[in-house]
Formats: C-alpha cells, structure tokens, sequence
C-alpha cells in the first residue's frame, strides 16, 4: 500500500497481543475502522532499547513472526518501520567481524573510529563539551579485537548500539541496501531513527551538523525513489524539523503534547492556536510515542516559564507521575523527557484527554496515536517498578482479552469513532486549510476544509470548562 492520509498507530509487535499476527487480529477485530497505518516498532532480532539495537533487518524476530505475518499487515494497513541510521548492534554479523579480523574485515570502514576521527592531540575537554550528548561523559566505547589490540568507537547511545560511519562508501551500500530490502518487505514509510545524529563533523556539536546533513538526507531520498518515503526523527527544537519540511519532506510534531497539556491545564488557549497556524500540514501528529513527552521540543513556543509550569503541574495532577521515574533511578538521564502516558498525564480524565485526542485530530497533519493512548491507557506502575525503566512506565503490554475490556470503557469508544470520523473525513484534505482564531481567552475555533472546498469540519472548544462542539458542513457531530 502507498501512504494514505488516516490515523497512524504506533505500537510495538508484542504489545496489543503477543505477535503480529494476534496484533492485526486486534486491528481487524477490535478497532474497525480508526486506524488506516502501522507504525510497526521495531520487529527485527535486537540486543537492546527493547528493538533499537538491530542485529539483522533481514530477519523478523522469530517470537514476534515472520515476514509472511509482516506482509499480511500491509495488505490492509500502509506501514512504518524503524532504520537505525545511526547505529547498528554489537551483536550484528558486522560488527563480530570487524572484532574478529580489525582492518581485514569488509566491515571495518562501517563503523566510526573515536581514535581516528580526532588529530593528534585531541579531543581536548572543550571538544567533548561541545558534543550534543545523550551520556555524562564522552560517547565513545573501548573495544578489543581479537588480536589483543584496543581502539575506541563512536558510542551515542547505549553500550549494545555502535554507531555508524554514515560517510564510508560500505556504510552508504549497507544503508541502500537495506532500505531497500525493507520496502519490498512492505514499509510504505522509513522512520529514519536517531536521524540527527548521524553526521559527525571535527569543531561541530554533532547533532543536525550542516551541510552533510542535508547531502545524507539527499543520498537516502536518492536511494528510496520509487519505493517509499521518509520521515526524519528529531527531538530538538522546532526549527530544526521545520528546515526539513521547507525540503519537501514529512516531519513529526513533537511539540504539540506540551502545548497541549499546558493548554488544557491553564486554561489558554492562545499558544496552541500560535502553533497550529504555524504547523505544516505535511506532517505526523502525536500526543504519545514509546519514548517520554518531550520538553524540549516545545521551547520558544511555550515561554520558559510556561514550560516549567506545565512540567510541574504535570507532577501535581498526573496520576501517578513523579519526578524519579524519569531520572537515573529509572535508568533514564534524558532531561528533556518526562515519563508518563498522555491519559495519566491529564489526570486519567476522560473529558480532558478525548478533548486532547479532537485537538490532535484537527491539527495539520495526520494523527499518529501510540498504542497505550488509543486504549487511554493508565501508568503502569507495576511494570515500571518490575523494571526499574523509567519509560516502561508508557509501555503496558495487552493481552487481547484485556484489548476487549478497554475498548468497551466509553472513552475508548468515542476515541475509536473520532479516529474513524477523521479517516473517512474529506474535510482534512492535506492540501486544504485550516483556519484558527480565539473568540476569549479560553476558548478555540479550528476550522479544517479541503482543497475543493466541498467539506468543512469545525471544532468550537473551551479548554476551561472541556465543553466542545464539532460541525460538519453546519451539521452536528457526536461521538458518544
């Protein structure tokens, strides 16, 4: 299937059952017609990050499948897979080569050398504080080969993901090569993971370097043409993806979650309707992902302060959120990341989180909804606690009678009809408009019409009272 204009899910193999095929059994079954896209987290054999540290991408994990189950999801639902551009296991057949012979080996150029990227007498302290780093200390880490020799690598994330030479002609032929193998195997959309990290560049910081950036996006554009599209993963700043977008490609957006919590805890509206007029419409939604709710991504669109009202008011009416799930305690030093679902996140309130989940829907773009947010899911304190992972916390894993209770709970259900609603809506053409305007301070009017102007949705909404009003085409459309 090519990329369709209807609600993406984003949810791991295991998650809505035990396999992908009990997964698009509760797809089939379960959710109708809500969802029209899979982001299928990653699937393949993995030493870590619950998927993020590939061994193989020619295999699926065998407790999650095969690629039989794989296809069989594509015939009904368009889909995402995950490319770790970034980084590769230490387990893959790669990188026990290169151990194994050192500089004989094929692979040797794939991956990047800490010892040889810096000139003699460096990295000095300075070098390494100018690094955009996700550790407390250098990101490199120390191997041995075989023959007793020691040399250090390029080491972003954690100990089991080795990163990548991104600008050797065998890493250029690895990543083609893949890419490609993927889409024949039914990925619609490549989630280029951990994407601004990719290019390392001497007296830079090493995230979203320019130019190289811009020419490794061009060579994988080059190498997917004809066989899919490409989204950039970013969690920084807006103005980062938004250069992406000017490109022509799609983006995420990332900092709508915090507008919206800030929104909807305040009151005020006028700093999501700046965001929605600002957003392109080529772009991915979301309110949740497997990861934590960004901070971040949402400066300078939220003032400082306002950014710190909502991260503390998010600790004094989420449910069961606190500020050690998401600190080192829990295994997690990302600061810019707070630990929780959306639905725990607005207080386990079924009026204020479907009002979150029509905000999602009428903003520019096409909503992607993570899995625990579509069953309004709760934290699950038990898994994190079992863990000690602060981001398990947002990864409950439903077994299909569990999937049958939750989608009876009424929020569930008007979730479920207001994610069909969307699908089936013209009104939320990618090529119309939207128009936004705020009648008082608490209150928010999102206008959305289609290119041949035939269908118009709006939303009329009060985030102080969580009243709304949807009208197509004048007529009155209800969800309950």
């Amino acid at each position: 299937m090519a990329l369709e204009n209807k609600v993406m899910l984003i949810t791991y193999p295991d998650s809505l059952g035990k396999n992908i095929k009990e997964l698009t059994e509760v797809l089939t079954d379960d959710f109708g017609e809500a969802i029209g896209g899979v982001h299928l987290l990653p699937f393949f054999p993995s030493t870590g990050d619950r998927g993020f540290a590939p061994v193989d991408y020619q295999q699926v994990a065998p407790e999650f499948g095969d690629w039989a189950d794989v296809k069989k999801l594509g015939k009904r639902y368009y889909l995402m897979f995950d490319f770790m551009i970034n980084h590769i296991s230490r387990q893959s057949r790669y990188y026990k080569d290169f151990q194994a012979k050192g500089s004989a080996s094929a692979y040797a150029e794939l991956f990047l050398s800490w010892d040889k990227f810096w000139p003699e007498g460096r990295p000095t302290k300075e070098d390494v504080d100018l690094i955009y780093k996700r550790k407390d200390r250098a990101p490199y880490q120390e191997i041995t080969f075989a023959n007793g020799q020691r040399e250090k690598l390029w080491n972003t994330f954690g100990e089991e993901q080795i990163d990548l030479d991104v600008t050797s002609e065998v890493t250029q032929k690895f990543i083609k090569d893949t890419l490609r193998f993927l889409c024949a195997q039914g990925a619609d959309i490549i989630r280029l993971d951990a994407f601004a990290y990719a290019v390392k560049k001497l007296d830079s910081n090493d995230f979203f370097v320019e130019p190289e950036i811009w020419d490794l996006l061009a060579k994988v554009k080059a190498d997917l043409a004809g066989h899919g599209e490409i989204l950039p993963e970013i969690h920084e700043h807006y103005s980062l993806p938004f250069k992406i977008a000017e490109h022509g490609y799609f983006v995420y957006d990332f900092v709508l979650p915090m507008v919206t919590l800030y929104s909807l805890y305040s009151g005020k509206t006028a700093q999501l309707a700046k965001w929605l007029k600002m957003s392109p419409m080529k772009q991915f939604t979301t309110l949740d992902t497997h990861d934590g709710i960004g901070v971040v991504d949402a400066r300078d669109i939220l003032s400082p302060a306002e950014i710190e009202y909502t991260s503390q008011e998010l600790y004094q009416v989420g449910a069961n959120v606190k500020k050690k799930y998401s600190s080192a305690e829990y295994h997690n030093l990302d600061i810019y990341q707070i630990n929780t679902t959306y639905y725990s996140a607005l207080g386990n309130d079924d009026q204020k989180y479907f009002l979150a989940r029509l905000l999602q829907v009428f903003a520019p773009g096409i909503p992607q909804v993570y899995y625990v947010g579509l069953l309004a899911g709760e934290n699950d304190i038990e898994l994190l606690e079992k863990t000690k992972e602060g981001r398990n916390i947002n990864r409950h894993y439903y077994s299909r009678a569990e999937v049958n209770a939750e989608i009876k709970r009424p929020v569930v259900a008007a979730l479920l009809k207001l994610l069909s609603f969307r699908n089936r809506e013209a009104a939320f053409d990618l090529e119309g408009t939207i128009d936004v305007t705020c009648p008082s301070q608490s209150e928010i009017v999102i206008k959305r019409q289609n290119k041949a102007k035939t269908r118009t949705a709006v939303l009329t909404a009060n985030l102080k009272t969580n009243a709304y009003q949807v009208k197509v085409n004048d007529q009155l459309v209800t969800f309950e």
